[in-house]
């Protein structure tokens, strides 16, 4: 017998397709998790962007520290060796007169410091040098040089027997333990190797600021400040105890204390990113009423002194955190304390920086 065929029947609804408010619903979840991946997306490129901007400065910061941390690791620690360090009297830790609680008084600057170390310098190569007359700036010549707005570093190597008999800032000089090397020659007589050393304690454009053994160690560094942790704790920008030696002038008058009492240098840096460079560039270029980066550092301030344990004066970490104030301000207003115009995209690409550096072996 033949097989009486079956159909099942299917519902109506199975066989139709989506309604439109099926569809309408479908689109507006699909365009919502676009809209939110979007989003997602856009902030992360974001962070990342700024990521970059920061990995920018903190591998430029951390390349100057460490620099830094070998050439105050190797300090010829004696008090009979002469050191240019900022204080009140005698030397004042920067060539154009800035650098202990004077704000920028007409000039732009950062701190400045010299001293003797035993690493190599920049020496002719036939020659041999352990040691080297090693100073820190950053460069306020003038706008046309290359290295202007930017951490110098001069490693001068040093010679134990006189090679040579020349005179000019690129001599080859020997080593010589006497006060005075580094003594600035407008304020009293000068030792006779302090001119041929005078870009260790001058910075501006005349040719005593000139030395071919400079280079730029931190092109994003544009303010360079320190101040000194003292054995006893107090932070100071004195390399000497005031409260126990109120007579006290220099680090060599009335008696040869060299730093002797330092037990920490401390020193702060502001570094900005490359695009944060070259905007602030750029647009000074172009619109006198913009400021150049010089500018930006003339409004950090320098650190002043404090008395006691930070008592009635700075506490470690307040200079920095003025720093970060001034250039936060810029970042919101676009313009300076002083009231120069700053490009507030370019603050964004400032950092500030700080390391203690133990000289507690000095003696």
């Amino acid at each position: 017998m033949r097989a009486k065929s079956s159909l099942i029947a299917l519902p109506r609804r199975a066989r139709e397709g989506f309604t439109l408010a099926e569809l309408l619903v479908s689109v507006f979840v699909l365009l919502l998790l676009i809209l939110m991946f979007t989003q997602l997306m856009t902030s992360a490129t974001a962070i990342t962007r700024s990521d970059h901007k920061h990995i920018d400065t903190d591998t430029q910061a951390r390349e100057v520290l460490d620099r830094m941390a070998v050439d105050f690791a190797q300090m010829l620690k004696r008090t009979d060796v002469d050191y240019y360090v900022k204080q009140r009297s005698g030397y004042k830790g920067h060539g154009n007169g800035h650098g202990w609680g004077q704000g920028h008084n007409g000039d732009k600057g950062s701190d400045q410091i010299a001293f003797f170390s035993h690493i190599p310098g920049y020496y002719p190569a036939s020659y041999g040098s352990s040691l080297a007359l090693v100073a820190y700036r950053v460069n306020e010549s003038t706008s046309t040089n290359a290295a202007y707005g930017r951490l110098e570093r001069l490693a001068k190597g040093l010679l134990w027997n006189g090679v040579d008999n020349g005179t000019g800032q690129n001599a080859n000089y020997p080593i010589v333990f006497s006060p005075g090397q580094l003594t600035a020659c407008n304020n009293g007589p000068c030792d006779p190797w302090a001119s041929a050393w005078s870009a260790a304690i001058n910075n501006d454009n005349n040719n005593a600021s000139s030395d071919d053994n400079y280079e730029v160690i931190g092109p994003g560094v544009f303010r360079f400040e320190y101040y000194y942790i003292l054995k006893n704790g107090r932070v100071t920008d004195w390399p000497w105890d005031r409260s126990d030696m109120p007579d006290q002038i220099t680090i060599t008058n009335p008696t040869n204390i060299g730093v002797s009492q330092v037990e920490s240098i401390a020193v702060a840096i502001a570094v900005i990113n490359r695009e944060g460079r070259v905007l602030i560039d750029t647009t000074h270029s172009a619109n006198a009423a913009y400021g150049d980066i010089l500018d930006v550092a003339a409004d950090l301030a320098d650190f002043k002194n404090a008395n006691g344990n930070g008592v009635g004066g700075q506490k470690i970490g307040d200079l920095e955190g003025r720093w970060n104030t001034v250039v936060q301000s810029i970042a919101q207003t676009g313009q300076t304390p002083s009231g120069k115009l700053i490009p507030p995209e370019a603050a964004k690409g400032i950092r500030i920086y700080n390391r203690y550096f133990d000289l507690k072996t000095i003696r």
